[in-house]
Formats: C-alpha cells, sequence, structure tokens
C-alpha cells in the first residue's frame, strides 16, 4: 500500500532566495487570497511564533488571520509582510 503524505511548500521553502520567488510569483496573481495563503507559507516556513513575535501580534492571531476563513486588516498584513521581511511596493500595471 502507497501512503501518501499533503504537500506543504513550507517545508521547500527554506532560505529567503525561494520565498522571495514564490512571493512575487504568487503576488503577480493579483488573487488576495492567494497572496494571503502564500504570506501564510512563508510564515510557516520561517515559524509561525517567531512571526507572530515580529510581527506583534499572538500566534494564534497570526494563525487566525492567515486562515481561509481570516479576513485580516491591511494593517495586520502589512505588520506580518514586514515580519517576514517583505513590504508592499505599488508597480503600475503592464
Amino acid at each position: 500500500m502507497v501512503i501518501l503524505s499533503k504537500f506543504d511548500a513550507a517545508e521547500y521553502l527554506d532560505n529567503e532566495e525561494l520565498q522571495a520567488g514564490y512571493l512575487a510569483e504568487v503576488a503577480k496573481e493579483n488573487d488576495p487570497a492567494e497572496l494571503l495563503k502564500a504570506i501564510d507559507t512563508i510564515a510557516r516556513a520561517r515559524g509561525m511564533a517567531k512571526t507572530a513575535r515580529e510581527a506583534g501580534i499572538t500566534r494564534e492571531g497570526l494563525y487566525k488571520a492567515l486562515s481561509p476563513q481570516g479576513n485580516p486588516a491591511f494593517s495586520t498584513v502589512f505588520k506580518v509582510l514586514n515580519a517576514i521581511g517583505y513590504t508592499l511596493v505599488p508597480m503600475p500595471m503592464d
């Protein structure tokens, strides 16, 4: 019997270069839900407790904000992005 495990991209995003490339590709899609999912994946790759601490929110609050049912405020997204080493840069659409 073959046992399959669920794929988790966070297990493979083990350096900043991979994380940056992943986030950049997802951001190109202009899909807020997918962007939050990518931010969650990178936060998990870096460690949720560490990310929450650096963002100034609780770990539980971070999980809730980045969950599929979450609807985080822009300020929360901005804090989490800063905690994982990113910022938002508006760019003209091509």
